[in-house]
């Protein structure tokens, strides 16, 4: 059997149905945080990863892959309901709704044209600035909400230095719970118990959280007095849903669509939620152990038709979510039924057990959140673009700082006009990384593939449609750089993870060796040393 195909279940898919109940367990708070953190009703983020498993499952190439609300789309949710609601969060949400069905039209007619390629050149290092930017405004906003405060400031940073004010007048009960969530996460994989590691964590934040949620008597008003203050908790501690799951769908205000601020918003879920969700695609693709490579395209088509159905019955955006993904090829998913059953266990638990989310403290999602935010700005991700090169940890930091500062669409513009500004530097034109040149040649069972000009990221659509264009029957594909002036960050690791997904072929890269390399990072910046 080659590697290309993926093992056979005989029968019943009992591999898919178990790891689809775990990722049903990963998946169900963090659905009900992420909804909540957006601005959404919670029960809108099961209604989405409901559709992305039910509906959207049959439809793409990634059959590994979990398809869902994500928290790298928080930001631009929030943003969308709050400006469009002008104070009505009712309708901010309604009009946000518009905004992502005409999102999820431009999604599908992204994929008609062929556009989720251009996602493979984006820099990594200014998608993980963006991300980290998330990952801060993520902390900012929900370590507030896990102690029981409303705090005053409104802005990402803001928000930051008032936390040691919101610990000081912390609800003792709200903190509580939020503080053992948050140990539990951040302690659980800590442990050096074999079994206790294949237990979602979120799991067993719950099975602490919703006994002391009883306990404290979250569910009905009431006032207690500690440490000599007095302190009030009632059901606005717990998650508020619906009677019922057709109570739950909600309809599109398409009355604000044409105004700039809901096409600002518009172009956000579209470029963003292609971008995330092709990036995942392409990293479960590698963790694949069948080694087969998703059809981009297909997959963005089948998740603009999940987000247009989504955005449509009241539900957040979808992208193909990877901490979820990767859970479930851990969990030994052999194919797309896992996704499936994740979306109908999470169907089948809200349609017949809402009463139970009820008791759900909000303190507990808020610290999956803030432990979501911690991973997606983690310190290590800023050593780690500072082991690639010096110009890698700029790229993160300005698309970081920038971000912070203005918007995701302003950061990341920002740092790829950063980013070709740099290659200028390196001698490399705006013109050169347009205009590079792949020239082939084929002799047996070897591919060669020649660059003059610029081995970068827009180089990198030209070398990935003459990979997929690559016989079976050939066994080696050179790219020669010997006649490239550099070689960026992007085009090396890219180009490494597209080797992965060649069936019978290695991927060979000459010429690096006559090129200067900005640090000993296999996949730094290189440019053309001048005689």
């Amino acid at each position: 059997m080659s590697a290309s195909e993926r093992p056979a279940t005989a029968g019943f898919p009992i591999e898919d149905l178990k790891s689809g109940f775990l990722v049903f367990l990963i998946a169900l708070p963090l659905c009900l945080g992420i909804a909540l953190a957006s601005g959404f009703p919670p029960v809108a983020g099961v209604l989405t990863a409901v559709v992305g498993g039910v509906v959207v499952s049959f439809l793409g190439s990634a059959e590994l892959t979990i398809k869902g609300p994500a928290a790298g789309l928080i930001v631009i949710a929030i943003g969308a309901v709050t400006e469009l609601g002008q104070g009505d969060p009712v309708s901010g949400y309604k009009k946000a709704l518009a905004v992502g069905v005409v999102a999820a039209l431009i999604q599908i007619g992204f994929a008609f044209f062929r556009v989720a390629t251009a996602g493979v050149a984006m820099s990594p290092s200014v998608v993980h600035g963006m991300l980290a930017a998330i990952g801060v405004i993520i902390i900012a906003k929900q370590a507030h909400v896990a102690m029981g405060v409303k705090p005053v400031s409104k802005e990402p940073l803001e928000l930051l230095a008032e936390i040691p004010k919101s610990l000081m007048h912390a609800n003792p009960e709200v903190l509580l719970i939020g503080g053992l969530s948050l140990a539990i996460l951040f302690g659980l994989p800590l442990l050096r118990v074999p079994w206790l590691k294949k237990v979602p964590s979120q799991l067993v934040v719950l099975l602490v959280a919703v006994p002391l949620g009883l306990f404290f008597d979250l569910g009905h008003d009431h006032v207690y007095r500690f440490w000599g203050e007095n302190h009030h908790v009632g059901p606005d501690a717990l998650v508020t849903l619906p009677g019922s799951i057709l109570d739950a769908i909600a309809f599109p205000d398409f009355s604000s669509v044409t105004s700039a601020t809901s096409i600002k918003y518009i172009v956000m879920f579209a470029l963003v939620g292609t971008i995330e969700s092709t990036l995942s695609v392409i990293a479960v693709d590698a963790m694949d152990p069948a080694r087969k490579p998703s059809n981009l395209n297909r997959d963005l088509l089948a998740l603009g038709i999940g987000n247009l159905v989504s955005a449509s019955i009241g539900g957040l955006p979808m992208i193909s979510e990877i901490v979820r993904s990767k859970a479930n090829v851990d969990a030994g998913a052999r194919s797309r039924f896992a996704n499936f059953f994740h979306g109908v266990f999470l169907l089948v638990f809200v349609a017949l057990a809402p009463g139970l989310l009820h008791h759900i403290p909000l303190a507990a999602l808020a610290a999956m959140l803030v432990y979501t935010g911690t991973r997606l700005a983690s310190p290590s991700e800023l050593g780690h673009a500072r082991s690639i090169g010096t110009d890698q940890l700029l790229l993160f930091t300005v698309t970081l700082v920038v971000t912070l500062a203005t918007d995701l669409l302003v950061g990341v513009g920002v740092g790829l006009a950063l980013k070709i500004l740099l290659h200028w530097l390196r001698g490399a034109s705006p013109r050169t990384l347009i205009t590079t040149r792949v020239e082939r040649q084929e002799v047996g069972d070897e591919v060669r593939l020649v660059l003059h000009g610029a081995a970068a990221f827009p180089t990198l659509l030209r070398v990935r449609s003459e990979l997929e264009s690559v016989d079976p029957s050939v066994r080696r594909v050179v790219i020669d750089l010997g006649d490239a002036k550099l070689a960026d960050h992007t085009f090396l690791s890219r180009v490494e993870a597209m080797g992965a997904e060649l069936p019978n072929a290695t991927i060979e890269i000459e010429g690096l060796d006559r090129m200067h390399a900005s640090s000993a990072h296999p996949h730094a910046t290189r440019r053309r040393v001048t005689q």
